[in-house]
């Protein structure tokens, strides 16, 4: 009985700890960037792809799924503007992200390429507390030049 009463007291501690320290109860870790996501211009606001997320070696990286075309874009898009390896390759089924460290809701040190210019970025990836929405920071140099797009969860 005496044990049982210590047990409870340490569980009823250890959750108003989480409770004070403003963190889920869960551990963190379950919040990470893997999965499917769907990705937004920043600047039109309109659906732009369907991408997923996995970590492979211990890096982030990042498949276009599917792509939403405008009218007047090539079906099926392909990456005309892309340099090297990736010019003419179609959207659909790229490897558009790599080399992405970090844990839970913060990855940095990887490269992105943008499929509508042609370029490839440095980009950082901060994961919304509840998991929900994705930023994502495409810059050159250092982050405060750069752009921002949120992408949402595919449910």
């Amino acid at each position: 009985m005496r044990r049982s009463r210590f047990v409870l007291a340490g569980s009823l501690f250890a959750w108003a700890w989480c409770a004070v320290a403003g963190r889920p109860v869960l551990a963190d870790s379950a919040l990470t960037p893997v999965g499917l996501w769907q990705t937004y211009d920043d600047k039109k606001g309109d659906l732009r792809s369907t991408v997923r997320l996995e970590v492979q070696g211990g890096e982030l990286v990042g498949t276009i799924v599917k792509a939403f075309t405008r009218p007047g874009e090539p079906v099926p898009p392909v990456c005309d503007r892309c340099p090297g390896e990736f010019k003419d390759q179609p959207i659909e089924g790229l490897r558009f992200l790599w080399g992405l460290k970090g844990t839970g809701r913060q990855w940095d040190g990887g490269r992105v390429l943008d499929p509508e210019d042609g370029k490839v970025y440095r980009v950082k990836l901060t994961l919304s507390p509840d998991g929900q929405k994705l930023d994502v920071r495409g810059y050159i140099g250092v982050s405060m030049f750069g752009r921002t797009q949120t992408w949402k969860r595919v449910p």
